[in-house]
């Protein structure tokens, strides 16, 4: 299963501060740099920001989700260590509530990044909790994450166990979509949790559903399908051509038939 592809630095954007015109504030300049994806940059900036006591804990929370995302696109370990000891360090108790909302994604993507996903989804479940806790692209981003985490603790569980996490993921994005009709992360695990659960026809009518809602998605609507297009090609075909008895080509051409009756003009 393929979680879509959302990132923090995209959907949990720092709001920057306006420096001084002669010489910029390094914290708004390290939230600059944070968005701008220079995340080097964004640490080496944080560092100076961190040296005034009451920017400490901010510089800090820079600092740790840059290096957050630079270990998302190199994979070194000094990485992910540089964002935990960050982490660990600064005081949540002086930050602001939306800071208190990115500390909690940093907390829960640095779990999964250790391997530890069933307690990073207990870090994310919380922020899903109220509705109105989370700005619409941040929420997407959460239940992603959440989802993800929860997938890959189902994975070497027993098959009662594995069937309850699953559904644990189908019902919260069922209540999404009823609130969200337009959620991409709901569409695609509302079929890959069915598909978790072995309810292989359920997953297909689901992917189906979430291909052709995918036009309230807007711009990420493209995404979407293409996540969905994987999963019934590798997942879905086999899987049901199995259970049906037929060829795995035939299901293919009533996909890529599916596919052409609701093609965007």
């Amino acid at each position: 299963m393929r979680p879509l592809a959302l990132t923090i630095a995209a959907l949990l954007a720092f709001a920057v501060l306006a420096g001084a015109a002669d010489k910029p504030d390094p914290l708004a300049h390290a939230r600059l740099l944070y968005n701008e994806r220079q995340f080097a940059a964004a640490v080496s900036e944080a560092e100076q920001a961190r040296l005034l006591p009451s920017r400490a804990d901010s510089a800090d929370l820079i600092a740790a989700r840059a290096y957050l995302e630079r270990f998302r696109q190199s994979g070194e370990s000094d990485d992910l260590t540089n964002a935990r000891e960050r982490l660990r360090r600064l005081d949540p108790q002086h930050l602001a509530g939306s800071e208190r909302a990115e500390f909690l994604v940093g907390l829960g993507e640095a779990l999964y990044f250790d391997g530890d996903y069933g307690a990073a989804a207990d870090v994310f479940e919380p922020m899903l909790v109220r509705p109105d806790d989370l700005m619409p692209d941040a929420r997407e981003l959460v239940l992603d994450w959440w989802a993800s985490a929860l997938d890959r603790d189902a994975r070497p569980r027993s098959d009662a166990e594995r069937t309850a996490v699953y559904r644990r993921i189908r019902d919260r994005m069922q209540d999404e979509v009823g609130n969200r009709p337009a959620s991409v992360v709901a569409a695609y695990w509302l079929s890959a949790a069915a598909r978790g659960q072995g309810d292989v026809q359920a997953a297909w009518d689901a992917a189906q559903a979430g291909w052709v809602r995918a036009v309230l998605a807007s711009g990420r609507g493209a995404a979407l399908r293409a996540d969905l297009d994987r999963l019934v090609v590798r997942g879905l075909v086999p899987d049901r051509a199995k259970a049906l008895a037929q060829p795995p080509e035939t299901l293919r051409m009533e996909w890529e038939r599916f596919k052409e009756r609701w093609a965007s003009k």
